[in-house]
């Protein structure tokens, strides 16, 4: 019992020379899901490689799957996506999942590439210095959301909770998204899969479909995300996903 000769190919590209433990123990398994993973979804839709492993690594962040993260990082270094990279999607991820849930995963990845004989610290990517983020943030905000609804959410939000929105858009967006390493669609993509795997995000969900459409990754490329995301973040996190799509690009 083994994947087909597809999922076989697609599977040994990402994981040359390595023979899975749960093949042995678990050989059904293995063939059902590299079948599906490593074959049928990829037939559908048209992400690129490193396209398809940079936002699998965002979800599996948000799933707190550490061994199926340092094995998919591992994977997305074989084909291409840079170190730089790979840094840049875990420091995305930690206003969004926060530093809880992402500091495993940041001694996972300095692992990872110091085994591979990369030298830390990388090289720096930001561009804000503290006298400029909260400016910048809030420009790149506006950019991303949109300027009509970043000001109803600081003119709609209580006095008490106005430092919230600040912090957003100082922080988030101003530390965050204004880093170099990603482009500003690439972050969004990456933003919107740390959000479906998350789970009970549905409303930040839709907000980020639009920030994607803002940027220029449209439907059909978030429906090619989820495709892919399925295998990884199982089907009721993809439908809720789908449904916020369907929502936002409905009206």
């Amino acid at each position: 019992m083994a994947p087909n000769e597809r999922a076989q190919k697609n599977h040994d590209e990402l994981f040359p020379d390595h023979v899975s433990t749960l093949a042995v123990t678990d050989p059904e398994l293995i063939e059902m899901f590299d079948n599906f993973a490593f074959d049928e979804v990829l037939q559908h839709g048209n992400l690129d490689t490193r396209t398809r492993l940079m936002v699998q690594l965002a979800a599996i962040i948000s799933c707190q799957a550490v061994r199926e993260y340092r094995a998919m990082l591992g994977a997305a270094l074989n084909v291409g996506v840079t170190p730089v990279e790979a840094k840049e999607i875990l420091y995305q991820a930690v206003p969004y999942v926060g530093i809880a849930k992402a500091f495993d995963f940041i001694h996972a990845t300095n692992e990872v590439l110091t085994e591979r004989g990369v030298e830390l610290p990388l090289p720096g990517q930001s561009t804000t210095t503290p006298e400029t983020r909260a400016e910048k943030g809030l420009a790149v905000q506006k950019e991303i959301i949109g300027s009509d609804t970043v000001e109803k959410l600081y003119a709609s939000a209580p006095a008490d909770q106005q430092h919230i929105q600040h912090y957003l858009s100082a922080n988030c967006f101003g530390d965050h998204y204004t880093r170099t390493g990603l482009d500003v669609s690439t972050r969004e993509l990456i933003t919107f899969s740390l959000l479906v795997a998350l789970g009970g995000c549905e409303p930040q969900v839709k907000g980020h479909v639009v920030a994607n459409l803002n940027v220029g990754n449209d439907r059909a490329r978030l429906i090619d995300v989820l495709t892919q995301l399925l295998p990884f973040i199982g089907y009721p996190r993809t439908l809720n996903a789908l449904r916020a799509v369907d929502e936002v690009t409905a009206s």
